[in-house]
């Protein structure tokens, strides 16, 4: 009986060491800085992951190259969620027991809204390339390098506003937080005096021959839909919907060129809004451009990775930052500790310009503040 009692009090004394045994502790064994992110890297959002993971290795190793921060170096680890919010709980715990000192958090926003959760529970310092919902940053440890959807709602209604239009269509996935989100803040910042015809389409819906009937007269259509059904849609609406009409979206629609052999099939101008011109000929847009598509192709050139590789040297540069105001930032740090420096710097009127932006800063509510431009994906035919 003794025995069995003593057995059991091990095993449990060796469950409470593993319990205890979180990236705080591991820092202890760190010999890099550990940054780590989950995002689909297979599957039908997979541009988005593998895009980011390819940018933000590519800046890793350009801060290697250069001899990391005070001669460490950075280490990178990419996680698949496969764009499911269930897989981000065992991503978050593999990425905080390997040592995780910083994050990107997710590549989308359905499993940000659970990593943003997590995290905020270890204090964890998350700065999203991609995951663009209103409420990733509900938690003071959350940053956003792309605009929030309520920004980017606000931002396209203003444009929409601007064109003298005097009714537009809407096309949107109603149980998407992407989407929806960014569809009511739309609507709430669109001039009332221009009338909307909306339609709606839920789950993995692919056919939109009654959405694509609602919407056969409109000549400007707002799509906040991910690239994959918008494909779908405008492969579908080919011949119905007017050839001179225009159909406009968001950073979702990164990867809809890709989608197409030949672009030219579908007749309509197809534009975004964008914090990155992927047809950049000068500035650090064009030298990010030319460096990723020698490592890496088109394929996958899209500003999701754009964003990533801004996350890294964002990060990079706010951990010189605090070391410069006299912060000591060690190997051995741990999360926490460096999500306080992080934070204060963030907060505290830090800036950064990159690939999407000059100037770019960010507040303690955790959303981004830089410029939006319309980037046109194919004129029209």
């Amino acid at each position: 009986m003794k025995k069995i009692l003593a057995f059991v009090m091990a095993a449990m004394m060796i469950i409470g060491m593993t319990a205890c045994s979180g990236g705080a502790n591991y820092t202890e064994n760190n010999t890099e800085f550990i940054i780590g992110v989950s995002g689909p890297l297979t599957g039908g959002a997979a541009v988005y992951g593998v895009a980011v993971q390819n940018s933000a290795q590519m800046a890793v190793d350009e801060i290697n190259a250069a001899g990391g921060l005070n001669g460490v170096m950075f280490k990178f680890i990419a996680t698949d969620d496969t764009h499911d919010a269930t897989k981000v709980a065992a991503n978050y715990a593999s990425m905080l027991e390997g040592g995780m000192q910083v994050s990107l958090g997710t590549v989308t926003t359905g499993p940000g809204l659970e990593y943003s959760k997590l995290s905020a529970e270890d204090n964890v310092f998350f700065l999203t390339p991609s995951a663009s919902g209103d409420k990733i940053p509900e938690f003071d440890n959350g940053y956003q390098m792309c605009f929030a959807d309520g920004n980017q709602g606000k931002v396209a209604a203003e444009y929409v506003n601007s064109l003298g239009l005097t009714e537009i269509g809407v096309f949107y996935k109603s149980d998407d937080a992407y989407s929806n989100g960014i569809f009511e803040q739309f609507k709430e910042n669109l001039d009332p005096s221009i009338a909307t015809v909306e339609t709606v389409f839920t789950g993995e819906a692919s056919d939109f021959s009654s959405q694509i009937s609602t919407l056969k007269d409109c000549s400007f259509i707002f799509m906040p839909i991910y690239y994959q059904p918008a494909s779908i849609f405008m492969t579908q609406a080919k011949g119905i919907i007017a050839d001179n009409a225009v159909y406009y979206g968001c950073d979702g629609f990164d990867g809809l060129a890709g989608q197409f052999e030949d672009f030219s099939v579908i007749p309509q101008e197809v534009s975004m809004l964008s914090h990155f011109d992927s047809n950049a000929t000068e500035g650090a847009a064009a030298e990010f451009v030319a460096k990723y598509t020698e490592k890496f192709g088109t394929d996958t050139l899209n500003q999701f990775g754009a964003s990533a590789y801004d996350c890294i040297y964002a990060i990079y540069n706010a951990m010189n930052a605090a070391i410069e105001a006299g912060e000591t930032i060690d190997v051995t740090i741990s999360a926490s500790e460096l999500c306080e420096i992080l934070k204060a710097q963030f907060n505290g009127g830090f800036t950064y310009s990159g690939v999407t932006g000059n100037d770019i800063s960010w507040d303690e509510s955790g959303y981004v503040a830089k410029g939006a431009v319309k980037y046109v994906l194919k004129e029209a035919n």
